[in-house]
């Protein structure tokens, strides 16, 4: 099957979270948006074939799965990753935020320092500040358009705040690092040796461009799987984000019985039903689909990428190893970060992620989402060239 991701999808009216709460969210209305984290694509025809099945019976009781669920997870991470996870590491979670949100209860305590390296996803922050645990950074360096990882500072911010727990961002979001092996084996040391648990968001593994091998945190050696905890998803890779579905994997079983603890104290237990199931058939059928759009995904960023060095060379495009994010760097226009919000909310019409709130090491830059159809990444590049452009 040949699928048309050129296809725009009319996604207003649908209480789509990315275009029909502009308003609530403090956005004037018409902006065209390209900022939260799910695509323009429908998902793969098998899964909602699936799902469709499902919603025929129309029974929609308590659900769990049949040992067909962990085979088609288990099939995926070794067949791609090389990881060969058991039945017994698995826990379900209704997503990676969730779960690691239930990590930062489980191993810390109030007032236990927890690092996170910035800029990065704004959840991170969340978590660990909304359970009041301390939020240590480790800041990425920024050199040469490619960000690196300063790993004296890495360490002595582990030994200086007695970091019990050190959330991993793998592929790194925003900026689109894919970690070496080097780069994960020598943070991983680095945490063994000073008692600090590693949870890893690796909720974009699916999406990296050639040239770069994504690695599982726990399956670069036993001592790393003893002291981690892996977190995953079928949202970002099928488009399922709504489904509410996650797959996380322990294999230390004291870990792994902290972590279930703290998931029984919300008094949440069986999954969404569709999540299951859109989960299974998503691992099982939609290998080709997302062969299709990751070719798609890279020609989307060729666009990209040929677009602003030829027509807004000011603006520079930090070179993404994975995800369908692209982090863009704004700062030889020489704007403040609210000005430079003003002009894309209110002139350039687009609602982008500004770079604040990634921390303040995002300042000067903006997200993009480059998930889309072709037309529509166009006309916001085109918006940005009207606005920007000599």
């Amino acid at each position: 099957m040949k699928y048309d991701f050129d296809k725009v999808i009319d996604r207003r009216n649908t209480n789509s979270i990315k275009y029909d709460f502009a308003e609530k969210r403090g956005m004037p209305p018409d902006l065209l948006p390209l900022w939260v984290a799910d695509m323009d694509f429908s998902a793969p025809k098998e899964v909602t074939d699936a799902l469709l099945k499902v919603a025929n019976h129309a029974i929609f009781g308590y659900s769990d799965v049949g040992s067909g669920y962990f085979s088609a997870v288990h099939d995926w991470f070794l067949k791609y990753f090389d990881f060969d996870i058991k039945h017994q590491w698995l826990v379900k979670t209704p997503g990676v935020v969730f779960a690691l949100a239930m990590a930062v209860k489980a191993y810390t305590e109030i007032g236990d320092a927890v690092l996170i390296q910035t800029p990065v996803y704004p959840p991170f922050f969340k978590v660990v500040q909304a359970n009041n645990r301390k939020v240590v950074k480790n800041s990425l360096v920024y050199a040469d358009g490619k960000y690196v990882i300063d790993f004296k500072d890495f360490e002595d911010k582990i030994v200086q705040n007695n970091v019990k727990l050190f959330i991993l961002c793998s592929p790194h979001n925003p900026m689109g690092r894919v970690w070496t092996k080097e780069e994960l084996i020598k943070m991983g040391e680095i945490c063994q040796r000073h008692g600090c648990i590693v949870v890893s968001d690796e909720i974009h593994c699916d999406f990296v461009y050639s040239g770069h091998k994504h690695y599982v945190f726990a399956s670069l050696s036993d001592d790393f799987l003893e002291n981690s905890i892996i977190c995953t998803a079928p949202s970002k890779t099928f488009n399922l984000a709504g489904l509410q579905v996650s797959n996380v994997f322990i294999a230390n079983e004291n870990l792994k019985k902290a972590f279930k603890e703290e998931i029984g104290k919300t008094g949440y237990s069986q999954l969404n039903t569709m999540g299951l199931v859109a989960c299974q058939s998503a691992y099982e059928n939609g290998s080709e689909w997302l062969f299709q759009l990751k070719e798609y995904l890279t020609e989307n960023l060729n666009f990209l990428r040929s677009y602003l060095k030829q027509r807004i060379p000011q603006i520079k495009l930090v070179e993404p190893e994975g995800t369908y994010l692209a982090w863009l760097d704004f700062k030889s226009l020489g704007l403040e970060q609210k000005e430079l919000d003003h002009l894309i909310i209110n002139k350039a019409k687009l609602w982008l992620n500004s770079g604040s709130m990634f921390g303040i090491e995002g300042m000067g830059f903006q997200r993009i989402n480059i998930a889309c159809p072709r037309e529509i990444l166009k006309t916001a590049l085109e918006r940005l060239e009207n606005t920007f452009g000599n």
